[in-house]
């Protein structure tokens, strides 16, 4: 793989820890990333982009983000990046990075949109091997009811192990986006769209005349999910999770006076999550409720 050239790459560091932040900023300035924006939770990275949405900006190159984080962390940072309107990109690249490497992490992960799981402790080879990875080899993202992300297969044609394959061999039913200009309906009523874009961050790297990362018109992606009839972004089942916690966290603390203290730092931890949560995904109540713990 050719040496990358980074030096046109804007791109957004998530990361609550200031150390962690310090030498993931650092590497990416050996790396000669000259546009590096940091933020240090998942709600001054959601502010960073909305505030790019208004002005018009189409977002960084690349979205670089820790998975732990409060109070919004960085799976929400994902779904929102994802689904959300205000959205200056839904297609950005998404690497999460994390300690919690395990199978359920990566999972929950890869189901919500990531294009690369980076897991610490890292090097500089791997953190570099990453960055490489969404810019060389990017997958074809694709819209279902209930997904929207790069393809969940890493090879094409791959099918699960151990296990019926239950994806359909032809794709009659597929409409197929390869640029604003240019789509192919599918012959059947679609419940999948795949979107081919250009690879213009690959140009970008090699210095030719690669701009911005590619942007599909909002009314294209409006078609998309009315045509599959998707529900983005909806809060209140994380919301209702959260306040099912809650509950349990208040009543354990009432009845078992010797582990009174724990559960109080645990609701007051959930708290601070509710209380910034609730405003960036227009649930202010939920903010209020938070506040008050």
């Amino acid at each position: 793989m050719s040496e990358l050239q980074l030096e046109r790459f804007n791109i957004l560091l998530v990361e609550d820890n200031g150390f962690v932040r310090n030498t993931l900023e650092d590497l990416l300035r050996y790396f000669k990333v000259e546009q590096i924006k940091s933020a240090r939770n998942g709600e001054e990275a959601i502010s960073f982009l909305k505030m790019m949405h208004q002005s018009h900006h189409p977002g960084p190159d690349i979205i670089i983000s820790d998975l732990l984080m409060a109070p919004i962390n960085g799976q929400l940072l994902l779904r929102w990046t994802r689904t959300a309107k205000e959205s200056p990109n839904r297609f950005v690249p998404f690497i999460m990075v994390s300690g919690a490497a395990d199978r359920e992490y990566v999972a929950s992960a890869r189901d919500l949109g990531v294009s690369e799981f980076l897991a610490k402790p890292f090097s500089v080879n791997s953190v570099y091997e990453h960055i490489a990875h969404v810019i060389h080899r990017p997958r074809p993202f694709i819209a279902t009811q209930d997904y929207f992300g790069p393809d969940r297969r890493r090879i094409a044609g791959s099918r699960p192990v151990g296990g019926k394959n239950r994806r359909r061999e032809n794709d009659d039913h597929v409409t197929t986006v390869y640029s604003a200009e240019k789509v192919t309906k599918s012959k059947n009523v679609s419940d999948v769209w795949c979107f081919r874009l250009p690879n213009n961050l690959k140009e970008k790297a090699g210095g030719g005349d690669g701009g911005e990362i590619p942007q599909i018109p909002a009314d294209i992606l409006e078609q998309a999910e009315q045509s599959l009839e998707r529900a983005v972004l909806d809060f209140t089942t994380w919301a209702q999770e959260y306040l099912k916690n809650l509950i349990s966290l208040c009543n354990d603390a009432r009845d078992n006076e010797i582990k009174r203290v724990s559960k109080f730092a645990e609701i007051n931890s959930l708290a601070h999550e509710l209380r910034g949560q609730g405003g960036t995904f227009g649930y202010p109540l939920i903010s209020v409720l938070g506040k008050m713990l």
